[in-house]
């Protein structure tokens, strides 16, 4: 693999298509069984679970991770000054949870309330009267953070990495050297597999996040070690090589965990299957999940790691659509509820509302220089995307996530 402490392009590129599949993801999530806060056709499709179980597994656990090698490149970019680090992590993470959650994820409790709870009030009710009252309304804590949870754990994460970095340098070498003595070499696909596997399997609420910080055991048992490894990952060449060989075989088995999913959904839908068949589907998702990740830090290395004109927009634009799609999705989907549109000019029109309010809402909010910051976006007025380099640029993408 390429040098590990530079740019990697292809890792930009890796960050971009996974926040365009999550988007893909939420957009689906208005068409399948699953519960969400709206639901365009009625009923739902139950099939379009096995497509859902292409990227279920192992969107998030991906996510984390390249949001780590984010971070690493961070870290490096201010001379391993861990206070800067974490001040420059705060504002940047921190400013838009606090602005998504005091206005851009305000449509979606409402709307929640609405399609579960029978709630009546219009949204500027809502607004004065409940959501700013700090209680819970029908299990609906307000205010709330929805999809923004994902920032809140980056946010403490953070704060557990820092506290790594402080650790003397003989105990942070011996931590990699471990990892490494682990994941770069043969024991990189069983030993990620099996860990996927008993971190779920461990806590009673198993592959279920609940998106509460303070007690989603589970989800942290998955999800912090992805972070890390990513981190890990950018410095460590050992591990770099280590996929590079083993990534082909990777992909296979993300593929065999997909058909045997594949086949749970077609087989037992939203019922429940036997217990005797239980770890057939954890083990299986466990494949997928470290499988499939692996496989596409390994493809973006192989194929990816090319500079191009768009790449410093595209990589900026990251979480500002993070920020708003959800909000987008909810509201078009609940003004298509009962429109009687057919399911795929449906999705499409929704996959197409939601990108182009993306669009939008960056386009227009990085050329407001208060509201920059707001959107995780670096203070000050916008800049025109450089042009394709042809060396690799040593600073990290400007995307905090």
């Amino acid at each position: 693999m390429g040098q590990a402490s530079g740019r990697h392009y292809g890792m930009d590129w890796l960050r971009v298509g996974a926040f365009q599949l999550l988007i893909l993801y939420h957009v689906g999530m208005a068409f399948v069984p699953w519960d969400f806060q709206v639901k365009v056709v009625d009923p739902p499709i139950g099939w379009s679970t096995i497509l859902m179980m292409l990227t279920s597994p192992w969107r998030l656990s991906l996510l984390f991770a390249v949001s780590g090698y984010a971070s690493a490149a961070l870290f490096a970019r201010g001379d391993g000054r861990i206070a800067a680090f974490l001040g420059s992590r705060l504002a940047r993470l921190g400013i838009p949870l606090l602005f998504g959650m005091a206005v851009l994820v305000t449509p979606q409790p409402w709307i929640w309330l609405i399609t579960h709870y029978g709630y009546r009030e219009d949204f500027g009710t809502f607004l004065i009267d409940d959501y700013y009252s700090f209680r819970s309304i029908d299990g609906v804590i307000v205010p709330t953070w929805m999809h923004l949870w994902f920032v809140a754990y980056l946010i403490g994460y953070t704060l557990l990495l820092c506290g790594l970095l402080i650790l003397p340098e003989r105990v942070r070498k011996a931590g990699r050297w471990l990892a490494e003595r682990v994941l770069a070499g043969p024991l990189l696909l069983p030993a990620g597999i099996a860990f996927v596997y008993y971190a779920r399997a461990s806590f009673e609420a198993g592959w279920e996040d609940n998106h509460l910080l303070i007690t989603d055991w589970s989800a942290h048992a998955h999800y912090l070690p992805m972070f890390l490894f990513g981190y890990l990952l950018r410095g460590s060449e050992p591990i770099r090589a280590a996929i590079a060989r083993w990534w082909p075989v990777a992909a296979g088995l993300a593929v065999a965990g997909y058909a045997v999913l594949a086949w749970f959904e077609y087989r037992y839908g939203l019922t429940i299957a036997p217990r005797s068949l239980w770890a057939l589907h954890g083990w299986a998702q466990s494949a997928e999940a470290w499988g499939a990740m692996i496989a596409l830090i390994g493809i973006a290395d192989r194929y990816w790691n090319v500079d191009h004109r768009w790449r410093p927009m595209l990589a900026e634009a990251v979480f500002p659509f993070y920020l708003i799609h959800q909000t987008i999705i909810i509201v078009v989907g609940y003004w298509m509820m009962g429109s009687g549109i057919a399911p795929l000019p449906a999705f499409l029109l929704l996959v197409a509302a939601t990108m182009a309010g993306c669009w939008a809402f960056y386009l227009a909010g990085r050329e407001v220089r208060w509201l920059r910051p707001l959107i995780g976006l670096k203070a000050g007025p916008a800049r025109r995307a450089p042009a394709a380099v042809a060396a690799p640029d040593p600073t990290p993408s400007a995307t905090p996530l």
